[in-house]
């Protein structure tokens, strides 16, 4: 008797071993969406010796940010690589002091919606004949306030000279910086 229940044991032991489990997949962390500001100004300032200035707003929408304002004093009808840097820091007069794109994440550089892309990168701006870009972009993944890995504020908003590859690394090609502004809570 002892033996067969030892036998059935086993065969208990034996048969829970063999089922499927899935063991805890490992989990990637959540990105922040969540906003504590409700905005945020940047005054850009010209860099590198141009005459580009400017203000732009950004305020939480959606999983991200909506961008608006104007920028003036750029070339009639050119086209501008437009991104937040790492640092909050325009005081170098090439803004080199702002560090490079924004990427909390580590990704390659590339276009905001197609694919990988730092957390800093955005669509290019054109100005118009008057040499002024309007501002009306949305970013995703960035939050505004709070202090998350994502969070933009306190950091820089940069106009380069030249348009942006979306290619290039580690930074698009895209020339000079000719304004630079701090993102600043405002509400």
């Amino acid at each position: 008797m002892r033996i067969a229940l030892l036998a059935a044991a086993s065969t208990l032991v034996l048969a829970a071993c063999g089922t499927t489990s899935s063991a805890p997949k490992a989990r990637t962390p959540d990105v922040p969406t969540t906003s504590t500001a409700r905005q945020a100004v940047a005054v850009l300032a010209s860099a590198s010796g141009s005459l580009v200035s400017g203000s732009v707003t950004l305020t939480p929408m959606g999983k991200g940010l909506h961008l608006t304002g104007e920028i003036g004093g750029l070339p009639a009808n050119g086209t501008h690589a437009f991104h937040i840097h790492e640092k909050g820091d325009c005081s170098a007069a090439d803004a080199s002091s702002a560090g490079p794109h924004f990427n909390p994440f580590n990704t390659a550089h590339g276009k905001a919606g197609s694919g990988a892309h730092h957390a800093g990168d955005m669509n290019n701006l054109t100005a118009n004949a008057e040499g002024v870009a309007k501002v009306d972009a949305h970013i995703e993944g960035v939050t505004l306030g709070g202090g998350a890995i994502n969070d933009v504020a306190g950091r820089a908003l940069i106009v380069h000279a030249a348009p942006d590859d979306y290619a290039s690394q580690p930074a698009g090609n895209a020339g000079a910086r000719v304004a630079c502004g701090l993102i600043k809570v405002t509400q």
